[in-house]
């Protein structure tokens, strides 16, 4: 029987490939993974097949830069402590566009810390953020929201097994870019094909040429499917191939990947944001940094970023490291917090507004 922790020694080279390092989209992810990683093509495939199957990575798929195919936002929700539970349940079980579902705390009464229920939310161009929460807030009785779009994106990765070796105040040598949101449209054909691409992998589909049978699906040839994800791809609507670990939940044998998550905001000047952004995102330990406007009630927190770990405190040492950068580059922050994860679950947002449309006429009925 192979192994099929993350920590095991092979396990953990491929998985420190195969997370977020497989940039856009490439025709034998696999081989790639083998050839970044040093691991031989044939364990590598047996080695994810067997991570899937036993529930250690939780979905193989191509991910998009849906941010450019969808309006999307993060949702801070304010529901009374009883409902919380049932709001969380019907958000993951029943709405397919919203996509982190996370209970959040502070540690202290502090700005927002009443808004205990986060959820990231995607709905397809042509519609409302504004009317999707109106409609929730109906389904689960939360009394009120606060929709966070993002204006500029600087850090978006996984890679947990990377990370856990990471030294507070690890970063690039220069600050990270801002990719700017911007919409693009697809046809028919684009989103046929994006459709089937897009769908998580099976284990048996761990294998040579696994898009032979997603061009199928999309019903053009191999070579027309290529054709339009590599032009995606190009385009920046794909993201990475990545393997994404269960690293809310522990393993089968109780072994966790990550057992904090930590949600840091931080209040800047308007004008610095997309210099203060860069500062902050170019720390390794940063899986997301974002520049969002929360408002008056987060005390018009403008900078969030987003980093796992298994010990709380060392968490709190790499947020101290940041602070520190950001003071020696001369940027004034004058309100910062932390907003721990406690219950939560992840899957993909769906961006389709074929599906969409059906899922409205659901909710309707």
């Amino acid at each position: 029987m192979l192994p099929v922790e993350h920590n095991d020694p092979i396990n953990a080279k491929i998985l420190a490939v195969s997370e977020d390092k497989i940039e856009g989209f490439v025709r034998e992810p696999f081989e790639e993974i083998a050839s970044g990683s040093g691991v031989d093509i044939d364990v590598v495939r047996a080695r994810i097949a067997a991570m899937l199957r036993a529930g250690t990575i939780r979905r193989v798929r191509q991910t998009l830069l849906a941010t450019n195919l969808a309006d999307g936002a993060l949702v801070a929700w304010k529901v009374q402590e009883d409902k919380i539970d049932s709001a969380f349940d019907w958000m993951f079980q029943r709405d397919p566009f919203s996509g982190h579902v996370v209970v959040r705390s502070t540690d202290t009464e502090s700005a927002g810390s009443e808004y205990k229920l986060w959820t990231t939310l995607k709905v397809p161009h042509g519609f409302s953020l504004q009317k999707h929460c109106e409609l929730l807030t109906q389904k689960v009785g939360a009394e009120k929201f606060r929709i966070m779009p993002a204006k500029g994106i600087f850090t978006l990765g996984v890679g947990h097994v990377r990370r856990k070796t990471i030294e507070p105040g690890e970063k690039a040598d220069a600050p990270a870019k801002m990719i700017r949101v911007e919409v693009v449209d697809l046809n028919e054909h684009e989103w046929n094909v994006l459709l089937a691409l897009k769908r998580e992998l099976a284990p048996e589909e761990i294998r040579s040429n696994p898009w032979v049978s997603r061009a199928r699906e999309a019903g053009v040839s191999l070579d027309e499917f290529y054709r339009v994800a590599e032009d995606l791809s190009a385009r920046k609507i794909i993201g990475r191939f990545s393997t994404f670990l269960e690293h809310v939940k522990p393993s089968q044998t109780g072994v966790r990947v990550t057992r904090f998550n930590a949600l840091f905001h931080w209040a800047v000047a308007a004008g610095r944001e997309i210099e203060t952004g860069g500062e902050v995102g170019r720390h390794h330990i940063l899986t997301h940094c974002y520049w969002r406007e929360a408002g008056p009630e987060f005390k018009n927190v403008n900078i969030m970023a987003v980093a796992h770990g298994t010990n709380k405190q060392r968490l709190l040492d790499h947020k101290a490291a940041i602070d520190r950068h950001l003071q020696s580059c001369g940027i004034s922050v004058p309100y910062t917090n932390v907003f721990w994860g406690g219950r939560s679950e992840i899957k993909p947002s769906e961006i389709s507004p074929k599906v969409y449309r059906e899922w409205l006429g659901e909710m309707d009925s």
